[in-house]
């Protein structure tokens, strides 16, 4: 299916990280983190299995794939630009499947914004705080589109981050994505994201 809709094409589009592609492409590396995680894996070192898993490069049609030291070097190339370029591959690829969609598919598009708790392994990376509940972690911004669950922009955050913090400019983004399919957009979240400026100007804003 990714093959189909061109995803891996857009990713190695827009996403350049490595400097040669001996064999494996940026694409490869992020759909083998993808895969990894679909299949239950918690770290880098659970790939691993997969790489010894017959079945899976099978079905992928590899004779093999990044091991978990090639993809932490991989991941530790990303930058702010490249983690957006990432997210613009996929919601490229993202709007190719809503214009197969039936007419009325997104006649009131819903998109929520809300800040959550994204917990770690440890208690002394950079950046991570101890949230109400008790959980080491960071708080990242999730922008999605409620119709579907599509999650449209995740923001990384520092875990003291509060939950409406820099969400003026993704949501801004999530409306000109959804925009040319849907027929009203609604935003949605709770009061820390009631933010009266930004509400007249989305009125005012409104076709």
């Amino acid at each position: 299916m990714g093959h189909k809709l061109g995803l891996a094409r857009e990713i190695d589009q827009r996403l350049h990280l490595l400097k040669r592609h001996l064999p494996y492409h940026e694409s490869d590396h992020v759909l083998n983190l993808a895969y990894n995680a679909l299949l239950g894996g918690q770290r880098l070192e659970d790939i691993e299995l997969r790489r010894n898993d017959e079945a899976f490069l099978d079905g992928l049609g590899a004779q093999r794939i990044p091991d978990p030291t090639t993809s932490g070097d991989f991941t530790r190339r990303f930058d702010p630009g490249a983690i957006e370029a990432l997210l613009e591959a996929l919601n490229a690829t993202r709007q190719r499947v809503w214009k197969m969609q039936p007419p009325g598919f997104l006649e009131q598009a819903f998109i929520d914004t809300d800040g959550t708790v994204a917990p770690t392994c440890g208690e002394c990376k950079g950046g991570m705080a101890l949230s109400y509940k008790g959980i080491w972690g960071y708080a990242p911004l999730i922008v999605s589109l409620a119709n579907t669950g599509e999650v449209l922009y995740l923001v990384n955050r520092p875990g003291n981050a509060v939950s409406h913090q820099g969400c003026v400019p993704w949501i801004d983004r999530a409306i000109a994505l959804v925009r040319p399919y849907a027929g009203e957009i609604t935003l949605r979240g709770d009061t820390d994201f009631t933010l009266s400026g930004e509400l007249d100007r989305s009125r005012r804003a409104r076709p």
